[in-house]
């Protein structure tokens, strides 16, 4: 089933993860898909997986934290493929960690620039281009860090994707009336480069799994399932969520 057939979606932090397997469900589901990253390399790697499994793909490298960039993304999605109707906010960072009165102002705000404010400037230009044809999904990633879970030695990366769950909020009060919904993606812990550079250790790898009432991390693909919801009409009466992704880490006590 071809759940996005005839749609152009944008992704950002697409070279791997969450990201690039999203973009390979959204191509698989009938969307044209514009994939940025800093990665060029792992862009174009991308994009011929997708063309050689008969979808539609184009990339643009570039840093998130430069509206320029916001803008260039989707120019290039409506000039090859005519319109803009998903747009998945994904570019994140783990942002200086340690204890907190160790980190730096310059840290901190790194991971604003990257988390929270790099997602703002691109939906501003997204939702800009949605409203030509009166409809639209945006999407951003958060984390249930600092949502229903707290770490010590992280308080940049809470700070940063927590404001991500408000700027939803208000995007979707906002452009609601226009047909276009906002949400975001809270996921628990997923094997991808990150998770795996906060897990270094066997001990630490046990303790976050354990959290997790199915005691398992996720995959990346099963996080672009989720995100094919919110982005699909399926979710056509969903906006303004925190959708917890996070195989039941909120509920665990034990």
């Amino acid at each position: 089933m071809d759940r996005l057939s005839g749609k152009t979606a944008i992704i950002t932090g697409a070279s791997s993860g969450i990201g690039r397997a999203t973009a390979k469900l959204f191509a698989a589901e009938g969307a044209s898909v514009v994939v940025g990253a800093r990665r060029q390399t792992e862009l174009d790697s991308l994009v011929s997986e997708i063309e050689a499994d008969g979808g539609k793909a184009v990339d643009l490298a570039g840093d998130v934290r430069s509206e320029d960039y916001a803008k260039a993304l989707v120019e290039l999605a409506v000039q090859r493929f005519g319109r803009l109707d998903i747009a998945f906010n994904n570019a994140g960072t783990l942002g200086e960690a340690g204890p907190s009165t160790g980190v730096s102002e310059t840290g901190f705000a790194e991971a604003l620039a990257i988390n929270l404010t790099a997602s703002f400037l691109g939906a501003k230009h997204q939702i800009a281009a949605m409203q030509k044809h009166g409809a639209g999904s945006v999407i951003f990633t958060s984390t249930f860090v600092g949502h229903s879970f707290a770490f010590p030695g992280v308080a940049a990366y809470a700070a940063s994707k927590s404001g991500l769950i408000g700027l939803t909020q208000a995007l979707a009060a906002e452009f609601g009336p226009q047909g276009i919904r906002v949400n975001a993606v809270l996921p628990g812990a997923v094997d991808t480069d990150m998770y795996r550079e906060m897990n270094d250790t066997p001990g630490k790898t046990a303790f976050v799994t354990n959290l997790h009432a199915l005691k398992r991390v996720a995959s990346p693909e099963e996080l672009a399932r989720s995100v094919l919801y919110l982005a699909s009409d399926d979710s056509s009466f969903v906006t303004g969520t925190a959708s917890l992704v996070d195989g039941g880490a909120s509920i665990t006590r034990t």
